[in-house]
């Protein structure tokens, strides 16, 4: 049997066209999921990739590397390294004197140090390092012009190639940070004054492994790369990381900084004229020589520290410089990690990806609450999965993934609501022009003088017999019945039209007279029902409308088949009794598609046992019989009529549906009732009523908990006020119990 479906009333306009197949109506029907999810992520991961050089995006980006290195566990101190202070007694006496220079390097190179750098300049010292026997292992500095800064050159008597520049690269666009660190120069970096291709750190970490047998060299294959050992390095590229279009010319690669709380031992120079530290500390050591007092050259940097609280907003070069060396000595003794990142390819993917993620959630979640719990969750996943990978020395966007998700999501809603709001809207008017031709139908019966107790404005004649040579529309293979009742027939067909020939079911419906001026209402009442099922079957829990059609003045649809068995196999009396989880489920189930319908303003009005079927394919709960047409219908032992409109089943069907007043709530009394049924082993119709209040009474019957209890009541209220009045808020309190 089919029945009707009933749309909340409005004064829309009526549309006039008339279709007569699903895949030519003049509405234009939401895209697949699948294309609306690519669409969106497409469109939103091109957009942020198109704005990600923005100065604000890529400051943010810098920022999140900036706390992730600070987030960062501790490493154990580099014990290779030795940092000597310039200490307050002899800043007192700066600048050093030359003998005092002198002094310290001698008795540095007492203790046997691999390499002694010194990081204060000296200009004008010709007696640099007097006295000193091995002046191969001591390292000296000089700065570029190279950066905007005044040049300043070496110790004039000193050995050219154990000069280094002490320039670093800043982040200019971004408080002038220093996340990135220049190796070697290209000849037109070199100066008359400072004349060298290698930095201070790069000489102090080349001379350190040099000691140990590890040679440094060029890659002749390949410009952008170098090797100490068998270990490569390969400098960055001008969109290294999140950067977009940096200045990377020379040799320059991400620093790896270590804790500056936790990165090497510190002992003052004083100490060390002294005597008074241990030897250990200084033999086949880095030792490197520096002020920690930020207004004496080369001062101080901002650092991924410099925003922490625990640490100083500068960062003395000394210890900058010394964190360098000790990355380049530890990559290639201990294969401690470089900072990696992917190229542009791999960054842009993994943008679409979460703007995948955030498309998929905001179309399966729809409601805006759960799209913001759940998109907070993946945001916080988002953070975790960068954070763990950062641990390991990989750099890879945070910021602009975050917007992707957040953006898809965003658009997502908006199109689903804005979708959502048109098919409303389209629907609300297809019903309008619904209710116009019922009434016309009715004066055509009225005019024949037909008794209302045999008012129909379809006719069911002999159902098809099956054939194999019979083809409805030429496409259409009836190979049995389903059903046959007051408004027509159902069949099983093979569609021939489509590769292995698939199963559809095709409803037939017969009008009652033949004249003209009825066939046209009919037919208007056709297409337009047959409209708003197309709408409705784009739910997965919803039979697709896949075809409709008219031959020999009979209507038919083409439904999707769903291979399975109906709700009635597992609800008492044919089964017994089901527990409090089962219920839960199934009402979570048809909840969903009830939810789905009603925002289309879009009653059932028929929900039963029989009009749901368990598919065998996915085991999801299907609703079917939406039905064809709106109609009067014959009194019978399951349909009772009081209006053109009360359609529905005893038991099922609340008060003010039989009294031609269906409203959304009215579904969820129908599928409150199939709950308790399942509960207690009673047909609806046959449980007893509150004579005062004229609610069923059931709870006696049934072994459940006091909160499922309250919801079922809830939604067997009599009167419609005091229900539920959307699917959505029972949703709601089902997940607090079933949680």
């Amino acid at each position: 049997m089919l029945h009707d479906v009933t749309v909340a009333p409005t004064t829309q306009g009526v549309p006039s066209e008339i279709i007569q197949d699903s895949t030519s109506s003049k509405y234009p029907l939401p895209k697949g999921w699948l294309f609306t999810i690519l669409t969106t992520s497409i469109g939103v991961t091109a957009l942020i990739w198109g704005v990600r050089e923005l100065e604000g995006l890529q400051r943010w980006e810098l920022s999140a590397y900036d706390q992730m290195i600070q987030l960062r566990p501790y490493e154990k101190p580099d014990e290779r390294i030795l940092v000597v202070t310039v200490d307050e007694e002899e800043l007192k006496k700066w600048p050093l004197p030359d003998d005092t220079i002198n002094k310290l390097l001698k008795k540095l190179e007492s203790y046997q140090p691999r390499v002694i750098g010194l990081n204060i300049y000296r200009p004008l010292q010709k007696n640099f390092a007097v006295d000193v026997v091995n002046k191969k292992n001591i390292i000296a500095l000089c700065q570029l012009s190279i950066m905007g800064d005044k040049e300043i050159p070496p110790p004039p008597n000193f050995i050219p190639d154990n000069i280094g520049f002490s320039d670093l690269v800043p982040d200019y666009e971004d408080n002038e940070i220093i996340r990135r660190y220049f190796l070697f120069g290209g000849p037109g970096e070199i100066t008359k004054k400072c004349n060298t291709q290698s930095s201070f750190s790069a000489l102090l970490a080349i001379k350190y492994l040099d000691s140990q047998g590890i040679k440094f060299k060029y890659t002749s294959d390949d410009p952008n790369k170098f090797k100490l050992g068998n270990t490569s390095f390969t400098r960055i590229s001008a969109d290294a990381g999140s950067y977009i279009d940096i200045d990377a010319a020379g040799y320059q690669l991400l620093i790896n900084y270590r804790n500056p709380n936790n990165f090497a031992p510190e002992v003052s120079l004083t100490k060390v004229l002294q005597g008074q530290v241990d030897p250990k500390l200084i033999k086949d050591r880095l030792v490197i020589v520096g002020t920690t007092d930020l207004t004496i050259p080369p001062g101080g940097f901002s650092t991924p520290y410099t925003s922490s609280p625990q640490h100083d907003p500068k960062m003395p070069a000394v210890f900058v410089h010394a964190q360098i060396a000790s990355q380049l000595i530890s990559t290639v003794l201990d294969n401690r990690p470089l900072i990696w990142y992917w190229s542009d390819w791999g960054e842009y993917t993994w943008i679409f990806g979460w703007s995948l993620v955030g498309a998929i959630l905001a179309w399966r979640l729809k409601y805006p609450l759960r799209v913001v719990l759940v998109g907070s969750v993946a945001l916080g996943s988002l953070v975790g999965v960068c954070y763990l990978i950062f641990i390991n020395a990989g750099w890879i966007p945070v910021i602009p993934p975050a917007l992707a998700l957040v953006l898809s999501g965003a658009t997502v809603m908006i199109y689903t609501a804005y979708q959502t709001n048109q098919q409303t809207k389209y629907i609300i008017l297809e019903v309008e022009k619904q209710q116009e031709a019922i009434e016309q139908l009715n004066l055509l019966l009225k005019e024949t003088g037909v008794s209302d107790q045999n008012k129909l404005s379809f006719r069911v004649d002999t159902p098809i017999k099956a054939s194999g040579d019979l083809l409805l529309s030429g496409r259409y293979r009836i190979m049995t019945v389903l059903a046959s009742g007051g408004f027509g027939c159902t069949y099983v067909a093979e569609d021939t039209h489509r590769p292995g020939n698939p199963s559809c079911v095709v409803k037939q419906l017969m009008p009652a007279r033949s004249d003209v001026k009825f066939l046209r209402v009919a037919r208007r009442l056709f297409n337009t029902e047959a409209e708003i099922l197309e709408v409705l079957g784009k739910h997965h829990q919803i039979p697709e409308l896949l075809a409709f059609f008219e031959e020999n003045q009979e209507f038919y649809l083409v439904e999707q088949y769903i291979k399975g068995h109906t709700l009635t196999e597992e609800l008492p009396p044919n089964h017994s009794k089901q527990n409090e989880a089962y219920v839960i489920k199934i009402l979570k189930e048809i909840l969903e598609v009830l939810t789905f319908i009603h925002e289309h303003r879009v009653i059932h009005r028929d929900i039963k046992p029989s009009n749901i079927i368990r598919s065998i394919v996915d085991n999801r709960l299907v609703l079917i019989d939406f039905g064809a047409v709106k109609t009067m219908q014959p009194l019978n032992d399951e349909t009772t009529e009081l209006a053109t409109v009360a359609i529905g089943t005893r038991g099922y069907t609340p008060p003010e549906q039989f009294a031609g007043h269906p409203r959304l709530c009215s579904d969820i009394y129908a599928l409150g009732m199939i709950g308790i049924q399942a509960l207690t082993g009673v047909q609806p119709q046959e449980l007893p009523t509150n004579p005062e209040t004229g609610t069923v009474v059931w709870r006696y019957l049934a072994s459940v908990s006091d909160d499922l209890a309250k919801i079922l009541d809830k939604m067997v209220q009599y009167h419609f006020s005091d229900r539920y009045q959307s699917a959505a808020d029972v949703l709601q309190d089902l997940k607090k119990v079933g949680s």
